[in-house]
């Protein structure tokens, strides 16, 4: 049976289902201020006796001793955030450990909260020792003289903050043996939550062995480290129990890092044709109260990307994090790619509207005919062949007729390329057992690695399994976000393939598949791709209806994407799928939402306004296959839809509803204003 099919079948392993002899369950008493000073904090582990700080570790993670950046494990003189850790307390059961919290007396001064970015700038330096609340500005680009064009555009837009949301909450189990620290944890990278762990509570590496459980979900928020896992750590060593904690929803909601929550702001210079010669941009991200994870490096990523599939020249960009009293910011699918489209998107389209246009014809000026560096730094290969044939295939011009349908272009820049992944393979007893650095949580790597495995090394598929994340089956490893797992991490699996092959060819003089499964061999590979970028392109078209009341139906999305080669097409459809819906959510429903003194108002599911079922769409998937320079042919995929479905979506209910619209999600009571 596979993978999947256990899973679907309720036999996976999640976090929650390990149950450990003589384990204590842990809850977390939490601020519910955005902003105090502690007066006193009583009973419960708090930061009288951990004075840890959490390990910076993860995609987009920053560090350093800036205390802006580094995130204690437990509060320690002021509260930064509803929400934040003040202490922990342990017990048999859940239930004993929930009503042990009442136990903890927490005295506070009650400060004026930053709840925005725009009163964040205003305001003075929540942090001790800084002298503003911007965590990060920096300029991209170069400075140039304003082009003499005829048509120069401004605008501003916003993404809200979204909870990235998924089924399974967060949790771990960390078990310390007297010499050992053994974490079991739901994540998308078993390598960080260890250096996270070792660097917070100062170990050695070999001193924690991190095993990564069934993971029911992630899309960005468990690929880096949170003050829970650093407290059940140090709490499994302290007592020399078994530790287990596994957040609740409100807990999700209030402190596991929300994505997006950014704004910009465009200039664009054009001549009277739709050509861009210019582009001016401003990209601010409420980075939240810490910045030792992505929300402080979320702005240059936006910044970076915001020329997109466009050969403009000339691009200066100021990007910058501002600190509030929210919860740090986070990646969630997409991160920083779909903003960067949204705002160079809606700018494409005010564009069109101005020369009046089709919305295709703007784009397609602005692409590429051959390969080109945009000023911001990004590599982009021929853009013009790609979306010309989208266009035809799409037949956006007859859709943009008859239905009003929104288009949207993009690129698709995977996360960190450049540092490669790991995969080992191990074959003992006529049985082949891969491990990756970086691992499943929803998306079956499982199908890849046994198709690579059969064209490499033409092992049945039936005879592979790929173990679970640990750090005990790798040297080392990085993780799976950024749609970077099929690039890198199968051109790991392919290296260690052929290397394992050249074992064989060594001992026996020919490669056989009888050979290879007679013996016991292993291979492990750090395989870092030649180039630092490998990017892809999509297009996206959307219709929908919206009736009196401003309710909006999607009816149809259609995804044109390169996928270079689709080594699983049948999850290649799934993750649109999903992508989709998540895209569609962005727009109409999903949104993490705060009062002016910073407390928030989004606690359950319901509140966070998840799509249903009957608001998916009909789906049409065009899969493109250009072969990439890659072994194995791959490129980029999974968050694909989150960057081109809200670009296509907004610029569809425009169309319909004949008003400008600037931010997500958008509201019925703003469509019938």
């Amino acid at each position: 049976m596979s993978e999947s099919k256990l899973l679907v079948k309720g036999a996976g392993r999640y976090v929650d289902d390990i149950k450990l002899p003589n384990m204590l369950h842990m809850m977390v008493a939490r601020s519910p201020y955005a902003y105090a000073r502690i007066i006193s904090v009583n009973g419960g582990l708090n930061s009288n006796e951990l004075k840890a700080m959490v390990g910076s570790a993860g995609e987009g993670s920053g560090g350093g001793m800036n205390p802006a950046l580094v995130h204690p494990v437990l509060a320690q003189g002021n509260v930064y955030y509803v929400g934040q850790p003040i202490a922990a307390v342990f017990a048999e059961d859940q239930y004993e450990a929930e009503d042990k919290l009442e136990e903890v007396d927490v005295k506070y001064e009650l400060l004026k909260p930053s709840v925005t970015a725009d009163e964040a700038l205003k305001s003075n330096p929540m942090h001790p020792g800084t002298q503003s609340n911007i965590i990060q500005q920096v300029w991209l680009g170069e400075d140039f003289e304003d082009p003499k064009s005829p048509v120069v555009l401004e605008d501003e837009f916003e993404n809200a903050r979204i909870a990235n949301n998924p089924l399974e909450p967060h949790g771990l189990i960390a078990d310390y043996n007297g010499s050992k620290l053994t974490i079991y944890i739901s994540t998308q990278s078993v390598f960080d939550i260890q250096e996270g762990i070792r660097c917070s509570l100062k170990l050695d590496k070999n001193q924690v062995h991190v095993i990564q459980a069934d993971t029911g979900g992630a899309f960005g928020s468990k690929s880096t480290i949170y003050p829970e896992y650093i407290i059940a750590a140090y709490a499994s060593m302290n007592f020399k129990r078994p530790i287990k904690w596994v957040a609740s929803r409100s807990e999700e909601l209030s402190a596991m890092q929300p994505g997006r929550g950014a704004k910009g702001k465009m200039k664009i210079f054009a001549d009277k044709k739709g050509k861009v010669a210019a582009l001016r941009g401003e990209v601010t991200v409420n980075a939240g109260a810490f910045g030792g994870s992505s929300g402080s490096r979320a702005p240059f990523f936006i910044g970076m990307q915001l020329t997109g599939p466009y050969g403009i020249e000339k691009a200066h960009v100021l990007a910058r994090a501002v600190m509030t009293n929210k919860p740090p910011g986070g990646p969630y699918r997409g991160a920083g790619r779909p903003e960067a489209a949204f705002f160079m998107e809606r700018m494409m389209d005010l564009l069109a509207d101005e020369l009046k246009l089709e919305a295709d014809e703007v784009r397609l000026i602005n692409t590429t005919t051959e390969s080109f560096r945009s000023p911001l730094g990004i590599e982009i290969e021929a853009s013009r062949p790609f979306f010309t044939k989208a266009v035809a295939d799409l037949h956006y011009k007859e859709r943009s007729r008859n239905e009003k349908a929104g288009l949207g272009f993009f690129t698709l820049v995977p996360g960190f390329i450049s540092a490669g992944e790991t995969a080992r393979i191990v074959v003992q007893k006529g049985k082949v057992i891969v491990w990756l650095g970086g691992n499943q949580h929803g998306q079956e790597h499982y199908v890849f690695v046994k198709k690579l495995l059969k064209d490499e090394l033409a092992v049945p598929q039936d005879l592979v399994t790929l173990g679970a994340g640990d750090t005990d089956m790798l040297e080392d490893g990085v993780g799976t976000w950024g749609s970077r797992s099929a690039i890198v991490g199968g051109a790991a699996v392919v290296a260690a393939a052929r290397k394992l092959k050249a074992q064989v060819e060594t001992k026996y003089g020919k490669y056989t598949l009888e050979n290879l499964l007679s013996d016991e061999y292993s291979s492990e590979v750090l395989e870092k791709p030649s180039k630092p970028q490998l990017n892809s392109f999509g297009a996206e078209l959307a219709t929908v209806a919206i009736d009196k009341f401003g309710m909006v139906t999607v009816k149809e999305c259609v995804a044109y994407y390169d996928v270079g080669r689709s080594l699983n097409p049948k999850m290649v459809e799934s993750q649109i799928i999903g992508g989709t819906i998540q895209g569609i959510g962005q727009v109409l429903y999903e949104e993490v939402v705060y009062d002016q003194d910073g407390k928030l108002l989004t606690r359950n599911l319901f509140d966070a306004g998840l799509p249903v079922a009957e608001n998916i769409p009909k789906f049409t998937i065009q899969i493109v296959e250009n072969p990439s320079w890659m072994p194995h042919h791959a490129k980029g995929l999974g968050e694909a839809p989150t960057i081109g479905v809200p670009v296509a979506l907004v610029r569809a209910i425009e169309k319909v509803a004949g008003k400008r619209l600037r931010h997500t999600p958008i509201k019925p009571q703003e469509l019938i204003q």
